[in-house]
């Protein structure tokens, strides 16, 4: 199968050598995205804001692959500090409906660009 490179203004550029997503048949990998204006590329404050702006800027690649938040099968959060679990939760019940996709929650020790969150989605289409 053929791979198709994903990308969109709506989220950040990539700022590494990745792509915002690839589609593969109906399956979506979307990269880890933090919490990063996609139009000023400077990070938005506290874990709050952050973790909205994480999954805005997720919904954006999703829906340039022709999915939506309804597709994802599997999500991967990644925090600095799990005493933010109850904030990120509250945010992603905002952003999911039941029944909710697979989730894991990492606690990591520091992320890119000072960030307090991040996530990566897998979505399968159709």
């Amino acid at each position: 199968m053929a791979r198709q490179i994903i990308s969109t203004p709506k989220a950040p550029a990539a700022i590494g050598p990745y792509s915002q997503a690839v589609k593969v048949g109906n399956q979506v990998f979307l990269s880890g995205q933090i919490g990063l204006d996609p139009v000023t590329m400077e990070m938005v404050e506290g874990v709050e804001a952050q973790a909205r702006r994480v999954f805005d800027n997720l919904a954006a690649v999703a829906e340039a692959a022709g999915g939506s938040f309804a597709d994802v099968v599997k999500i991967t959060i990644y925090l600095t500090d799990l005493a933010n679990f109850g904030v990120v939760n509250e945010i992603m019940k905002s952003c999911f409906a039941e029944p909710y996709p697979a989730r894991a929650t990492v606690g990591v020790r520091e992320l890119p660009r000072g960030a307090l969150v991040e996530a990566d989605l897998v979505l399968v289409l159709g």
